[in-house]
């Protein structure tokens, strides 16, 4: 990957990990600014890792699905590739609204799915299949991770003795 798509995909990461931190931060009153711009930087790198995955997960499944594995190029993001995905990301900023979120990233989806035909010699709507499982998968990965972290990190309600 070139350094400009590492940190395009680093973009999208922040901008969906702001989504995500900013209203918790504000819900806390204690939070710091240091420990709010830890977790936007951290949670920037977790989601950009994740859509660096998206289309290696896709191959992946590509793949199992093809009885003969393809011997040709490997699908990688390029700047063309991961422009969408950052103006998903930043346009449809979390906070916007779940459906015109998933709107953009099934866009997002849909322009991934060309170039894996092209990549793996499967058709279309299989292709797609395979960016739409791979995107799921990663997602509730990610959003389980998530409710793990918020369940760990909660401060606990003391119990009184008395």
């Amino acid at each position: 990957m070139s350094p400009v798509v590492v940190l395009l995909l680093w973009f999208a990461g922040l901008s969906e990990a702001a989504g995500r931190i900013l209203p918790m931060a504000a819900r806390r009153s204690g939070m710091s600014r240091t420990s709010v711009f830890g977790l936007l930087v951290a949670g920037g790198l977790a989601e950009g890792a994740v859509f660096a995955l998206w289309p290696l997960t896709a191959e992946t499944l590509a793949e199992l699905v093809q009885s003969p594995p393809p011997q040709g190029s490997a699908l990688v993001w390029t700047p063309g590739l991961v422009a969408p995905l950052v103006f998903a990301a930043v346009l449809a900023f979390p906070l916007l609204g779940p459906l015109f979120h998933l709107l953009l990233f099934v866009g997002v989806g849909a322009g991934l799915a060309g170039p894996l035909a092209t990549a793996t010699g499967l058709g279309w709507w299989s292709a797609a299949g395979c960016v739409a499982v791979a995107g799921v998968s990663l997602g509730a990965a990610v959003e389980a991770v998530r409710r793990l972290v918020v369940r760990i990190s909660a401060p606990r309600a003391q119990e009184s003795i008395a």
